[in-house]
């Protein structure tokens, strides 16, 4: 199972940039597809992006696509988010997940992930 812990988040201006990551302490990293996820207060959880076990395919939510990117290092055991032209709706706890497959179908969906990291808050000032 995976164990994912969170780090890289804090306060930073509109336009600016943040970079998230999110490390797996256990011993099967390679095996996981990864999803980066954001959820704000009184908001359902929502997908951002996902990227497949080897790291050679992604996939963005049309809210990010071309303002965030995903990437993963899987001799490090991490996986990445660069967020860059940040506004102030993005401010959200941002999660980490690690799943079985990398589906169309599953990949985009909080419910095809296993395990989930406790959350690092971004926060987007105006």
């Amino acid at each position: 199972q995976a164990q994912l812990v969170e780090s890289g988040g804090g306060l930073v201006q509109a336009g600016g940039s943040l970079r998230l990551s999110c490390a797996d302490s256990g011993r099967a990293f390679s095996d996981y597809t990864m999803g980066w996820f954001r959820q704000a207060p009184g908001k359902e959880r929502e997908f951002l992006a996902a990227i497949s076990k080897s790291g050679t395919r992604t996939h963005y939510a049309d809210s990010v696509k071309g303002r965030f990117s995903i990437s993963r290092d899987n001799a490090q055991n991490t996986v990445s988010l660069e967020m860059n032209s940040l506004k102030p709706e993005d401010t959200a706890v941002y999660y980490c997940a690690a799943g079985p497959r990398y589906s169309e179908m599953l990949r985009t969906s909080a419910e095809g992930y296993k395990s989930w990291g406790q959350g690092t808050q971004v926060t987007v000032s105006a």
